[in-house]
């Protein structure tokens, strides 16, 4: 549907959180985008899951960022950008030199936007002459919905109801939005409540 033409590598800040991951990957499930990561974010999403789990007193910590990030890699196999190495020799001048195998690894698979919850580290001055934007994952949620809404909807509301631990009706998951975060996303979502 959308998602032959719009691409968006998804930072490690935003995969961490559990709603916001699991709302990016509904929506790209649903195929309003393609989803972009690299091995390097990979690693770095799994090393704070396992850090956050174990902050929670999960003795298996590991093992639950592990299955977390083989369950991405399996659902999306084709979401793994590699060999953007080369790309890595002409920094493109982030504040953070660090942030500079995101763009590397965006500019390699063509993607149009970078989701991350770090915005200043990605400056629109110097990713708009790359053709990329950075974008909120609540921004860029709420602005998926609103490409079509019926099918986000729907896509939504099968995301809520495969939560089981605990089952939540559609009022807890717009709360559980806004406590998170999402406010954007929860706001965009609040008119739909019957069809969550």
């Amino acid at each position: 549907m959308f998602a032959n033409r719009y691409t968006a590598l998804i930072d490690a800040c935003s995969l961490v959180s559990v709603w916001r991951r699991n709302l990016l990957l509904s929506l790209a499930e649903a195929e309003f985008f393609r989803v972009r990561w690299s091995p390097r974010i990979l690693a770095e999403t799994e090393r704070t899951l396992a850090r956050l789990q174990a902050d929670r007193g999960f003795a298996d910590a590991r093992e639950r960022a592990a299955r977390a990030i083989a369950s991405m890699t399996r659902a999306f196999p084709e979401a793994l950008v590699e060999d953007f190495d080369r790309l890595l020799g002409n920094p493109v001048g982030l504040p953070d030199p660090n942030d500079e195998h995101v763009v590397a690894a965006a500019l390699k698979t063509q993607a149009q936007a970078i989701v991350t919850e770090n915005l200043p580290d990605f400056p629109a001055s110097v990713l708009g002459s790359l053709n990329l934007e950075a974008r909120s994952a609540d921004e860029f949620i709420a602005d998926t919905i609103a490409l079509e809404e019926g099918l986000a909807i729907s896509a939504i509301r099968r995301l809520r109801q495969r939560l089981q631990r605990p089952e939540m009706q559609p009022e807890d998951l717009l709360r559980s939005l806004e406590a998170h975060g999402l406010l954007e996303t929860a706001s965009i979502l609040a008119p739909h409540l019957g069809a969550l």
